[in-house]
């Protein structure tokens, strides 16, 4: 194996592109003054969290996980279908393979509320 497919490899083994993309997307996000300050206090929050089993620095809350939800339930039904979760999914980074659902399946706001949580917490927790 040559040098740089020994690097990739390397990375891939300890989730770094994931690590740096969600970072990022916090950065951009809180656009905070002092980005390097920022970056170093996110991690430390990750390593407090995985020791203490509190929250991780998550990019959405609560509250923006429910719009979420609005948007995607134009019609006001109460509920989403599971293509539009797994879209949701997707356009958060999100894993879906571990998601087993039939297609016909639907979904309420505070299951996926409970289900985005769960896999922003999952992601952090990979790290």
């Amino acid at each position: 194996m040559d040098r740089e497919a020994e690097g990739r490899a390397y990375l891939a083994q300890h989730k770094i592109p994931e690590l740096l993309h969600n970072l990022s997307a916090l950065l951009l996000y809180h656009r905070p003054d002092r980005p390097r300050e920022f970056l170093i206090k996110t991690l430390e929050k990750i390593k407090y969290a995985k020791m203490t089993s509190t929250d991780f620095p998550y990019l959405m809350d609560e509250s923006n996980v429910d719009a979420m939800f609005g948007m995607l339930d134009v019609a006001g039904q109460g509920y989403i279908t599971i293509p539009q979760y797994k879209g949701a999914l997707e356009s958060l980074g999100l894993s879906i393979q571990d998601e087993i659902y039939k297609e016909t399946d639907i979904m309420t706001a505070e299951e996926f509320r409970g289900k985005v949580m769960k896999k922003f917490a999952e992601m952090w927790e990979a790290f």
